[in-house]
């Protein structure tokens, strides 16, 4: 995929859930592919991809082998983001409020994303929505809340809630990270933003992944992610994982309306299908599910591009 640089939008105001809000609020972005209209003007085959949790609007590369030329997504208006929380939009790091930032939610980053859509393109109908893993809390929520906003979904090695393994991940790596007396004293915690980041990668790969590696590759593989670490604000990460604790869609999910198509991995430890993407799926109205195998577990979602067709199919079947 040609790197490019991202846009960036100023929305005046955007108001959270809790009723705060932010002025001048930044959205970073990036577009592929051209708009087409309808009579009316508007763009109708605009597609959103949003990112995991340690993403930013680059993540669209996850997806590069269905946009490129030939790729089923290729005739799309693709619009990914940097969402809420996540630099370089509007998050505790740039906009320099810190621990001052307005707690957000699930909803707060689909609202986020809504509402520059709709500043910027003027689009209230999205053809679909790609999500992956956090990214996919937010698709999920995008179906619920608003149902008639999308024709399609495609949420990625994700789930509907969070419990269990990683309640306790983010749990743990806020805990790491406040109970560091470095942050108490509002300087950044390097030791437990290195000590978080290692700890997020015992479980982005499969067991039998980590088990085929020497110890010596696991040690160097640790040593990366701290340093990826250390280029993380601590509010922001804090932010974020308390947003995603509390995403719950229980009870919920019979409001979708859009045609869903879940993909989950086999390896995944972070949404092993038995516990998330089947039950998911069972709830979801006429979903449709395919679950992969892949070594490389909850990371596997970069071969996505090998099940083309079965989404040609999908999307085709509307």
């Amino acid at each position: 995929m040609e790197e490019t640089q991202p846009s960036y939008f100023s929305m005046d105001e955007f108001r959270f859930e809790s009723g705060k809000r932010i002025t001048d609020a930044v959205f970073e972005y990036k577009t592929i592919g051209e708009p087409s209209f309808d009579d009316d003007g508007s763009i109708n085959n605009a597609l959103i991809y949003i990112h995991g949790w340690s993403g930013d609007f680059a993540s669209v590369r996850r997806i590069e082998g269905l946009i490129e030329h030939g790729g089923v997504l290729e005739d799309y208006f693709i619009i990914s983001a940097s969402s809420l929380g996540s630099p370089a939009s509007a998050s505790p790091s740039t906009t320099s409020l810190g621990d001052k930032f307005p707690d957000y939610t699930i909803l707060d980053m689909v609202n986020f994303q809504r509402q520059f859509i709709r500043d910027k393109f003027g689009i209230k109908r999205l053809k679909g929505i790609i999500g992956t893993s956090m990214g996919g809390f937010q698709a999920l929520q995008w179906a619920v809340s608003y149902p008639d906003e999308m024709e399609f979904l495609i949420p990625l090695v994700t789930s509907y809630r969070v419990r269990g393994i990683n309640y306790a991940v983010f749990s743990y790596m806020n805990r790491i990270i406040e109970e560091d007396p470095v942050y108490m004293e509002g300087e950044k915690p390097e030791r437990a933003l290195s000590l978080a980041s290692m700890f997020m990668y015992l479980y982005g790969l499969s067991r039998e992944h980590y088990q085929g590696l020497e110890n010596r590759e696991i040690d160097h593989a640790m040593d990366d992610m701290g340093l990826e670490g250390l280029q993380m604000d601590p509010y922001d990460v804090v932010w974020r994982n308390r947003a995603a604790m509390g995403h719950d869609l229980t009870g919920q999910l019979h409001r979708i309306r859009a045609k869903t198509l879940i993909f989950g991995i086999r390896q995944d430890q972070y949404f092993p299908p038995e516990l998330e993407t089947v039950p998911m799926a069972e709830l979801i109205p006429d979903s449709e599910l395919v679950i992969f195998d892949s070594e490389y577990g909850h990371l596997g979602i970069n071969e996505i591009w090998k099940y083309g067709e079965v989404i040609r199919e999908f999307i085709g079947s509307e």
